[in-house]
């Protein structure tokens, strides 16, 4: 043990030597001052790269650079001069306006981009800098290790590259050329934008917003020529854009106010596309202003080029980000996200049992929901029976689970496997506003959990505690009506060896819990497209509606459909993708299935009268196990994933498990009963 510790030691050594020596080879190129910038450049960043994922040397090579270039007066002169003639030698208006900022081409272009070139890569231009930070930085994944450079040393990069004595001798009127260049095309486009129809529909106050964007462009008109008067010598003329900035702000709340109001009635991808390229432009005018004005307002040279630094190294990491499509999507998913998991929690809401009334309603909404499971089933029964081809048969589940769960729904009853998608949503919104020091807080996330910990349970019993009993009366009273067992002897078999617990059945039990987290999103997402295109009045407008039914009843039909299409949706498409899985997985040769728990205890119940009830009490305590293990997959599957992508849209980074979990247990240790039962009358009285 000692031997390969020491031969480890030795290696990580050797490593680091080498690695230090290519760094230092990199450096001694800077040294001839013909040399290619841009290889130069090249090298010098493959040596800094980290050589593989255990190499976590790096921020000790970016250190040693700087220090030999504090150190080397004769290096940090051509250093300095090479670095600086290749950005003056490139065409940065492009670096300025579109390095980090969404293109113009539309979403699902620009999808289509980053997976093109991930087939056939686009080719660089060496003139333009954007291009290059492509060809220095050619690695996919170099703004890992770019991030984690300590922001200090990037600024100490700079400081090097421009000190003050040096800064001011710079001829630096090609930069500032572009870059004004770039806050006028910025304007330019931020003012196309804000007055495009989606956006202009989304804004609540339509009157006073369009005038903050046309005024925008004008304003940056007068400080670029302003600005140019200056540079050519009347210093009069230096505008320090305060009054642009002014309106860039106005715009910015013009658009903080359409995305709170998007929460309230929908969004959609192109409107998130809108309000991310038109922010980031924004915020892109402020820093061009920022650093073309710096001289101007008496800021100190050590407060510009650290906001010089901020800039570069964030566009640098978002350039080298640009063919990322989980960046890409990142970026997108803000307002979308967040709207539809909004939705959702809403649900989440309604399926949470506070008193005993809503406890009982919940026992009541579920045994509805467990009849009609259970009826289900043997219909799902029947149709494998009658061995159809693949996708007849695929076809044939998929409309009974589907029509089966709208059916659920529109009824009003409850499935529990549908909960945890939709509560997680709820549990989501309250962690992200937890403060754990605050006992209250944590007090509220112990009654919430106590609280859908109950509510399902009694979706639990309800659906389970029904569909086994209405699937043995099912099966008892129609054996007896025709005469012979309405499940043969080899069906309950196969039934009974669905529910093993060492077979398939849970890994298929994950695949539907999966399939329940989905269905929530899926509802989440057409709630949302209800809202944000109006689906109630437009089909309130119908006028063959209209003529059926009259004006007043067709408005009322659209809200109802508004209202529950998200349901309907999710619903049905949930019931398709449990009745095709076993086509997909045939289709692939892959062991493919859904256990779903409710189906499962009524699956139960069909073989218990296919074996006329002679079997073996341990043969039904197995099955009865293999029932709970799948509806507790069911359920834990779904949950995580749907508090997890809650938590995502939120931008919640709850990192306070211990003082919520203890508050958890102490609140199970001390009131056991409120995780199974509702409070007690005379505590429901109290709380009021």
């Amino acid at each position: 043990m000692k031997t390969a510790l020491v031969r480890l030691i030795r290696r990580f050594g050797r490593q680091q030597a080498s690695s230090e020596q290519r760094l230092h080879q990199a450096l001694d190129g800077f040294l001839n001052p013909d040399s290619c910038e841009l290889e130069l450049l090249r090298r010098l960043i493959a040596a800094l790269r980290p050589a593989d994922a255990g190499d976590e040397a790096c921020n000790q090579r970016y250190a040693l650079m700087l220090e030999r270039l504090e150190q080397d007066a004769e290096l940090r002169a051509g250093f300095r001069h090479h670095v600086i003639h290749f950005i003056g030698s490139r065409r940065l208006l492009t670096f300025f306006t579109d390095s980090g900022i969404l293109p113009g081409t539309g979403f699902f272009s620009e999808w289509w981009r980053i997976l093109g070139n991930r087939i056939l890569p686009e080719v660089p231009d060496e003139r333009r800098m954007k291009d290059c930070l492509h060809l220095i930085f050619d690695q996919r994944d170099d703004w890992r290790w770019l991030e984690a450079v300590p922001a200090e040393l990037s600024h100490r990069f700079w400081e090097i590259l421009a000190p003050p004595e040096t800064f001011r001798e710079m001829d630096r009127r090609g930069v500032q050329e572009q870059m004004l260049d770039a806050v006028l095309l910025l304007a330019h486009r931020v003012s196309g934008l804000g007055v495009e129809g989606e956006l202009m529909r989304a804004s609540p106050n339509l009157d006073d917003d369009s005038p903050r964007f046309i005024a925008l462009s004008a304003e940056a008109l007068e400080f670029v020529g302003s600005f140019r008067a200056g540079l050519d010598g009347d210093e009069t003329r230096f505008d320090k854009g305060d009054q642009l900035l002014v309106i860039v702000a106005q715009c910015q709340d013009t658009l903080n106010r359409i995305r709170k109001r998007a929460l309230t009635i929908g969004t959609s991808l192109h409107l998130s596309y809108l309000l991310t390229r038109s922010e980031q432009s924004l915020r892109r005018i402020t820093e061009l202003v920022s650093i073309l004005t710096a001289g101007l307002r008496s800021t100190p040279h050590d407060v510009a080029i650290r906001d010089w630094s901020t800039f570069s190294r964030a566009v640098f990491l978002a350039e080298n980000r640009r063919h990322s499509l989980s960046h890409y999507l990142q970026q997108l998913s803000g307002v979308l996200a967040v709207r539809v998991t909004e939705n959702a929690a809403r649900s989440g809401e309604h399926y949470i049992c506070e008193t005993r009334a809503d406890y009982g309603r919940m026992w009541r909404s579920a045994a509805g929901a467990g009849v009609l499971i259970g009826l289900m089933a043997l219909l799902k029964i029947k149709a494998a029976a009658l061995q159809a081809p693949l996708f007849v048969e695929a076809f044939m589940f998929s409309m009974i689970y589907g029509l089966g769960f709208v059916a659920i729904f529109l009824l009003g009853f409850t499935v529990a496997t549908k909960q945890p998608a939709m509560t997680a949503q709820t549990l989501a919104g309250l962690l992200g506003d937890l403060k754990p020091t605050r006992s209250a807080d944590l007090d509220r996330i112990a009654d919430v959990a106590a609280a859908v910990s109950r509510s399902q349970l009694a979706a639990i019993g309800g659906n389970v505690m029904v569909a086994l009993p209405v699937a043995i009366l099912v099966g008892f009273v129609l054996s007896l009506l025709f005469g012979q067992p309405l499940i043969g002897m080899e069906k309950a078999v196969h039934l009974m060896a669905d529910l093993d617990p060492l077979s398939w059945a849970i890994p298929h039990a994950a695949i539907a819990g999966f399939y329940l987290f989905i269905s929530g999103l899926i509802s989440g997402y057409f709630d949302n497209r209800a809202a944000y295109a109006s689906i109630g009045p437009r089909i309130a407008r119908l006028r063959w509606l209209q003529r059926l039914a009259g004006k007043n009843r067709a408005k009322r039909i659209g809200s109802h459909i508004e209202d529950r299409l998200g349901g309907i949706m999710g619903n049905f498409l949930f019931g398709c993708m449990l009745g095709s899985t076993g086509m997909i997985g045939t289709l692939l040769g892959l062991p493919l299935d859904i256990r779903h728990i409710a189906f499962s205890s009524a699956n139960l119940g069909y073989a218990l009268t296919g074996f006329e009830f002679a079997i073996a009490w341990q043969a039904m305590l197995w099955g009865a196990l293999g029932v709970a293990l799948i509806g507790l997959t069911n359920l834990g599957v779904s949950f995580a994933l749907a508090l997890r992508t809650a938590m995502g849209a939120r931008r919640i980074e709850f990192a306070h498990w211990g003082p919520l979990l203890a508050a958890l247990w102490r609140r199970f240790r001390q009131h056991p009963r409120s995780f199974l039962l509702p409070p007690r009358p005379s505590a429901e009285n109290g709380s009021a």
